[in-house]
């Protein structure tokens, strides 16, 4: 008869490393793997970004929204599969971390700035339609 076809789930990497493997690595060893920028940002402030993690690690585990204004945190290997609200001036967007946003920052998934859309204009802003508010 007919062999059985194994399919494989598809395995996630990184710059070669398997995402699981990344994981559970300690922030400044992850950081080996990232773009130059991001690996000076994260070995620079690699307490804050540990902080943080452990802040979202905790709130999940006790099924909370995390939700930060901290926009400048680099995304590590570790916060992937998480879902964060990013203040982007106004409002929290809820974002899901993917394998993709490793080395991009929060900031980068929260726009601040939206396109305008202009309704028709109101009363009295023209000079045609000023007589018409006064009635």
């Amino acid at each position: 008869m007919a062999d059985e076809v194994i399919v494989k789930s598809k395995e996630l990497f990184y710059r070669g490393k398997n995402l699981e493997d990344l994981k559970k690595l300690d922030v400044r060893e992850a950081a080996k793997y990232l773009p130059s920028r991001s690996r000076r940002s994260v070995l620079r402030n690699f307490q804050t970004i540990e902080k943080f993690i452990s802040r979202c690690e905790k709130k999940i585990a006790r099924k909370k929204k995390v939700r930060t204004h901290l926009r400048d945190i680099v995304v590590m290997p570790r916060l992937v599969g998480m879902t964060i609200g990013i203040y982007n001036g106004k409002t929290f967007n809820d974002i899901a971390i993917t394998n993709y946003m490793i080395g991009h920052r929060l900031g980068e998934f929260s726009l601040t700035r939206t396109k305008v859309s202009h309704g028709a204009p109101g009363i009295g802003s023209t000079k045609s339609s000023a007589g018409a508010q006064k009635k």
